[in-house]
């Protein structure tokens, strides 16, 4: 079936295949190594688990909003303290009530009721008008120091308002420690004597005394019954029980961590049962159930369905594949269905790998504290700049989980990445790439072509002069490209294609031998302009400001015997050109950095500007292409970074990271934190790059708060004395405090706090999405 190329073969360039491994992966994934993230849940659970419409930079799996910030929130401390400073003043109050130590306590009761009533012998009537009004009293004292004391807002932040299963059992020891002090607080309130004073007395008290005792006692237990109910309504609908019976009647859990499924079953495949694909359906139903389906197939063929909705005609094929394969269906050209091993949390629905947790401090924003740190192709999409120098983790925290999204991504057919780094570099094993490709190791059956696959001489010249002289402030970058044109389309006018490392080298040294018999090659008639090509090369040799010796020792790099027979255009190897975007391709290019540092940068350069050059000119936008670059240590040039800028409207985006920006020429710092949307700096970042970071993260209005201490001068004798033995004991002078509370502008992330208060194992990330949504620059705790 047609699944625009997800299926069919590949080709680099024509004649050249794209390589695939030398043997199909396992249908099954391997075990999990220790080092991996938790197992995923099944694939039913997976997709029927909601996603938050979140900021940029949020882990929308699973997501619950939280609160927003209250400006008016009264601290925990303060809350807790007036309550029980309310409680104690209730307490104090009640007690001096009940023993008579209020005067004329009785004033407003005698004023409603008979003056005979209070007399020497009190009527019952009186006895149960004096038990009410106390009560009364009871509630106001009780209603009044709770409203003072906020009983209510305790209750709710420390029991109510908490997410279940924590809810019920916080409100339910409430509930008991209430009920507890109701029964154990006869001899306190006066509410079991207003119960008594209202059963008749005729009832209650007629008989043997047996008799009473046992009805006061089955009185005493009714009463206590019927209060411990009341409290328990009371409790309960603040704790909403009855919404908890209800969710536990139905079967559904209410945590963040399995959400209520939505009216749409997602794990139904609605999509294919509206389109009247009922088989389909029900075969891919059944491959979740039995446990043959993962995420990346559930991606992938979904995938596949929207391209049948844009072309009918694939609907014939796409149906065939899937009742045939199953799960399998519409495979990626490798074959694989899985990474062979996975070492961050992936959520394939949202395109998204968790990077760590916010961590819940002040400064993070209220509805961010605890969530997850995430990036997906919307963010990336603008590019990302980590820095922060060695041991900061930033490929075991960064690198790797963004190349990991990508190559799952790719094997749905959504991306294409490339991921360049040193020999030895953990980013993943072979096995999880369609392409490894390692210059100098005779082993390797890939090559890279310096050339870009293309038979223009003008855009060869062009990327290679980036390569060779990009980083070179004496050079000029027009004069190299034109050096390197006039010896490239010659020399493929000849041969008919372009000249290995040592003949160019050879070339651009300006060896009369060489010159002369590539001349001898050309016809005069037919390659006139090219023969006039390279008779100006030839008067241009040797002649100040010549960029040919300056290319040739650059390109010296790469004529060593390590890497003979590497980058040989007419040699039987396999040459990846980094500009092949239009395939969902996963390529990972380990450069000798130790053994030939000098040819690894200008390899690192190389593939940026191909990188570059080929996610601008690509007709088909459809691919995420990404290339990731371990370390871009001299590889950021002027030419880069504009590149790098007009990335964002062709859904590519690069990775660069660094030690520090002394790594990147000085002029341009600015350009390259103004060009890149996504910024990261990790622990141990010095205060110079700080400072740059603080700069491009701006400022924000905060509110301060400054106290002024004013020295008090007494004009009383007595006040005077008071002031001096306070100060004697204290050894202060007697102040007041001045507060003044105003909004100033201050930067979001000093160049100091950025060097010296980022913890070891965090970062401070800021993200930009290509549409322009910002996520402020916010402390992440890598390892949450």
């Amino acid at each position: 079936m047609d699944t625009e190329g997800t299926n069919d073969s590949r080709s680099t360039r024509s004649g050249h295949p794209v390589p695939r491994p030398a043997t199909p992966p396992p249908p099954e994934s391997p075990p999990r190594p220790g080092h991996a993230p938790a197992a995923r849940p099944p694939v039913e659970s997976w997709l029927r688990t909601r996603r938050a419409a979140a900021e940029p930079g949020l882990w929308r799996f699973g997501h619950v909003p939280g609160p927003e910030a209250d400006p008016d929130r009264v601290p925990d401390r303060a809350l807790i303290g007036g309550a029980v400073v309310a409680l104690l003043a209730a307490l104090l109050v009640w007690s001096l009530w009940r023993n008579g130590y209020v005067p004329h306590s009785r004033v407003l009761l005698e004023l409603v009721t008979p003056s005979d009533w209070w007399g020497l012998r009190r009527p019952m009537a009186a006895v149960t008008a004096l038990s009410a009004y106390n009560s009364l009293v009871a509630v106001l004292v009780i209603w009044g120091f709770g409203r003072l004391g906020n009983w209510r807002g305790v209750l709710h932040r420390y029991a109510a308002d908490h997410p279940l299963p924590g809810r019920a059992v916080r409100t339910g020891l409430v509930a008991a420690v209430l009920v507890w002090c109701f029964v154990n607080a006869d001899g306190l309130l006066p509410f079991d004597d207003l119960a008594l004073g209202l059963t008749p007395y005729s009832w209650l008290y007629s008989g043997t005394a047996q008799e009473v005792a046992d009805r006061v006692e089955a009185f005493t237990t009714v009463y206590h019954l019927v209060g411990a109910a009341v409290i328990l309504l009371l409790i309960g609908r603040a704790g909403n029980w009855l919404g908890i019976v209800r969710e536990l009647r139905g079967g559904r859990a209410s945590g963040p961590e399995q959400p209520t499924a939505p009216a749409v079953d997602p794990a139904d495949w609605p999509r294919l049962r509206a389109a009247g694909q009922q088989g389909a359906a029900d075969r891919l139903v059944a491959e979740q159930r039995t446990g043959r389906m993962n995420d990346v197939d559930c991606v992938r063929i979904r995938r596949a369905w929207s391209t049948v909705e844009a072309d009918s005609a694939r609907l014939g094929p796409f149906v065939d594949s899937v009742l045939g394969q199953g799960a399998g269906a519409c495979a990626h050209p490798s074959g694989a269905r899985d990474l062979p091993v996975r070492s961050a949390t992936h959520d394939l629905l949202t395109s998204q790998v968790r990077l760590g947790r916010y961590p819940d401090r002040d400064r993070s924003p209220a509805a961010r504290r605890g969530a997850g740190a995430a990036v997906d192709p919307a963010v990336l999409g603008a590019s990302l700049l980590a820095v922060g120098p060695f041991g900061a983790g930033k490929t075991r925290h960064v690198v790797r989980p963004v190349v990991e999204s990508l190559a799952l991504q790719a094997l749905t057919g959504k991306a294409v990445v490339i991921a360049v780094c040193a020999a030895g570099t953990p980013l993943g094993p072979d096995e999880g790439y369609d392409v490894v490709i390692r210059p100098g190791d005779p082993s390797c059956a890939h090559d890279l072509d310096l050339y870009s696959g293309t038979d223009d001489a003008d855009e060869a010249a062009a990327l290679l002069a980036e390569a060779l002289a990009g980083d070179l402030a004496d050079v000029d970058a027009r004069r190299a490209t034109t050096a390197l044109a006039q010896l490239l389309g010659p020399y493929r006018a000849a041969h008919g294609r372009f000249p290995a490392v040592p003949v160019l080298r050879e070339l651009l040294d300006g060896s009369p031998g060489a010159l002369a018999e590539l001349r001898a090659r050309l016809d005069a008639d037919t390659h006139r302009s090219y023969v006039r090509e390279l008779d100006g090369r030839a008067r241009q040799t040797g002649t100040p400001g010549d960029p040919g010796v300056r290319l040739a020792d650059r390109l010296a790099a790469l004529d060593r015997p390590a890497f003979a027979g590497f980058f040989d255009p007419g040699a039987a190897a396999r040459p990846f050109s980094a500009r092949t975007l239009e395939h969902p391709l996963r390529v990972r290019i380990d450069l000798p950095e130790r053994a030939h540092p000098e040819a690894a940068r200008l390899l690192t350069r190389l593939v940026l500007a191909q990188f570059t050059a080929g996610a601008t000119a690509r007709a088909d936008h459809s691919l995420f292409a990404f290339l990731a670059l371990d370390d871009a240590t001299h590889t950021v040039t002027t030419e880069s970074v504009r590149a790098v800028q007009r990335l964002r409207s062709r859904n590519a985006g690069v990775l660069l990271t660094l030690r520090g920006l002394d790594d990147v020429p000085e002029a341009l710092h600015t350009t390259l934190l103004g060009s890149v949307g996504c910024h990261m700096t990790f622990s141990g970042v010095t205060t110079w790059d700080g400072r740059l970071f603080a700069q491009a993260w701006g400022t924000e209005w905060v509110e301060t708060t400054e106290v002024a201490k004013h020295t008090v001068f007494a004009d009383q004798p007595l006040t005077r004395a008071v002031h001096a033995l306070r100060k004697l004991v204290t050894g202060k002078a007697v102040t007041t405090d001045a507060v003044t509370v105003r909004k100033v502008e201050r930067e979001r992330w000093s160049a100091s706090e950025l060097a010296h208060q980022v913890p070891a194992g965090h970062a401070v990330l800021s993200l930009t999405t290509v549409d322009g949504e910002h996520a402020p620059p916010l402390l992440v705790d890598l390892n949450g």
